[in-house]
C-alpha cells in the first residue's frame, strides 16, 4: 500500500464487522468521539452523509485552539467507501476504504493533498494525527462489539 504523490496513507485491521466500522464513520455521535488526534474534541454543526452533503465542524485542540473544518461528501458506497473533500485550508480529499476480512475489517485511509507545498507543510503532524485517528476509531468500535 504505497502512498501516491502528496498523499498520506494509514491502515488498520479492526476486529469488527465492516458494517459496524463503516457506521462509526456515518453516525455523527460515534464520529465525534474518535475524529481527530488524541486530546482533540469536536462540535459538529452540519452532518449530511450523502454525495454533495456538507460536514462542518469545529475541532477543539487540547490547548483551547479551535480549528473550523468544512467538508463535502463526494461519494458514499455503504459499506465499502467514503470520499470526503476538505474544502478549507489545507485542501485535500480523504478516501476511506473498508474491506471485509473474515469478520474483521481492513481500513485504508488515504489523504490526497492538491498542492505539494501544503502537503510538505502538514505531513509532519497530519501523518501521526491520522494514525491516532485510526487508533481512536478502533477504540470506539471495540466498545460496540
Amino acid at each position: 500500500m504505497e502512498a501516491g504523490v502528496n498523499e498520506l496513507v494509514a491502515a488498520r485491521v479492526i476486529d469488527a464487522k465492516r458494517e459496524l466500522v463503516f457506521g462509526a464513520w456515518t453516525n455523527p455521535e460515534l464520529l465525534a468521539q474518535w475524529w481527530g488526534p488524541r486530546g482533540f474534541t469536536n462540535t459538529f454543526n452540519e452532518f449530511d452523509p450523502r454525495p454533495g452533503g456538507a460536514w462542518t465542524f469545529v475541532m477543539h485542540g487540547p490547548d483551547g485552539t479551535d480549528y473550523p473544518n468544512s467538508n463535502v461528501f463526494v461519494e458514499i458506497v455503504s459499506p465499502e467507501r467514503i470520499v470526503i473533500k476538505h474544502i478549507v485550508a489545507p485542501v485535500f480529499t480523504l478516501t476511506a476504504l473498508f474491506e471485509e476480512l473474515d469478520g474483521k475489517t481492513g481500513i485504508i485511509f488515504r489523504q490526497q493533498f492538491e498542492e505539494a507545498a501544503v502537503f510538505e507543510q502538514v505531513k509532519g503532524y497530519a501523518a501521526p494525527g491520522n494514525e491516532q485517528n485510526l487508533d481512536k476509531l478502533t477504540e470506539v468500535v471495540m466498545k460496540l462489539v
